[in-house]
C-alpha cells in the first residue's frame, strides 16, 4: 500500500473562495498544522477529505501517509511507480510524488498534516454519500495491475451486476477498486476526460438545496447520463463533482 489515504490535494488560486464553496456544500473544516509554509485548509464530509493548497503543483493529487517513507521508495519503483519528485532526509518533511501507470499524480507524506474533524460518517454533505474518486484511463488492465500491487482490491463484475439489476444509476463502464480508506475507480476518457468525485443519493431535494445555496449545475454532463437524475458541479479549483442517484 502507498499508505493510509490522507486527502485529495488540490491547488487553488483563492483558498478563501474554495473553503467557502465546500462549506456551502456542507463540508467541515479540519484543524491543520504548520507543516506547510503556504496557506492550507482541509475539509471533509466525514468520508473524504479535500486538501486545499495555495501553492502550484501537479494537481489534483491523491495523497497518502506512509510511516518510514524514505525506506519504501525502492518498493514503490518495483511496483511500477514513476517517481516525479523526492524530498527525503532527516532535516526535511519527507514527501515523494509519482505518476501511476495511467499518468495520475500520487503523493506520499511521512505524517498527517491535519487533525480529523469530529464529524459522523453518516452525516452526508449536500452532495450525498461519497462513492468514489474516478480517474480517466485508457487501459483498465494496466491500472488494475498497478493499484492491486498497491493493495487495492478490484470489484469484479460491477458493471455486469448493474446491468442484471437494470440499474441506471451508474450507466458507464468503469473499473472499481476498494481499500480500507478509499474507493477508487477508473473510467474511459470518452465518458469524461477529467477526474470525477462521485457522490450518490442525489435527488430533487438535494438539487433544490444546492441551488438555494447558490451552487448551480455546470455544463458538460456526460451525454450517457440523464440530466433529470444526475448533475455535474465544478469547484472553484476546477474539480468536477458528479452527483448520481446511486
Amino acid at each position: 500500500m502507498p499508505g493510509r489515504f490522507l486527502e485529495l490535494s488540490v491547488a487553488t488560486d483563492d483558498i478563501r473562495a474554495s473553503v467557502e464553496f465546500y462549506e456551502r456544500l456542507g463540508f467541515t473544516q479540519c484543524e491543520t498544522g504548520d507543516t506547510w509554509s503556504h496557506p492550507y485548509g482541509a475539509l471533509t464530509d466525514g468520508r473524504f477529505v479535500i486538501g486545499l493548497h495555495a501553492y502550484r503543483f501537479a494537481s489534483p493529487s491523491l495523497t497518502f501517509v506512509r510511516a518510514g517513507l524514505a525506506r519504501h521508495v525502492d518498493a514503490l519503483e518495483a511496483a511500477g511507480a514513476e517517481i516525479a519528485f523526492r524530498r527525503t532526509g532527516e532535516d526535511v518533511f519527507n514527501e515523494v510524488g509519482f505518476r501511476d501507470a495511467t499518468g495520475h499524480m500520487v503523493t506520499l507524506l511521512e505524517a498527517r498534516t491535519y487533525s480529523p474533524a469530529s464529524r459522523d460518517r453518516d452525516q452526508p454533505s449536500l452532495c450525498g454519500d461519497f462513492l468514489e474518486y474516478s480517474l480517466p484511463a485508457r487501459d483498465f488492465a494496466t491500472a488494475r495491475r498497478q493499484w492491486e500491487a498497491f493493495g487495492f482490491v478490484a470489484i469484479d463484475g460491477d458493471n455486469d451486476a448493474a446491468d442484471a439489476r437494470g440499474d441506471e444509476a451508474l450507466p458507464w463502464q468503469r473499473l472499481a477498486l476498494t481499500s480500507d480508506h478509499l474507493n477508487l475507480a477508473f473510467h474511459a476518457p470518452r465518458f469524461f476526460s477529467q477526474p470525477l468525485l462521485v457522490f450518490g443519493a442525489f435527488d430533487g431535494e438535494r438539487r433544490a438545496r444546492l441551488e438555494a445555496c447558490g451552487v448551480a449545475s455546470a455544463a458538460g454532463l456526460p451525454p450517457a447520463l440523464d440530466p433529470a437524475r444526475h448533475a455535474l458541479i465544478e469547484t472553484p479549483e476546477g474539480l468536477a463533482i458528479l452527483l448520481t442517484p446511486a
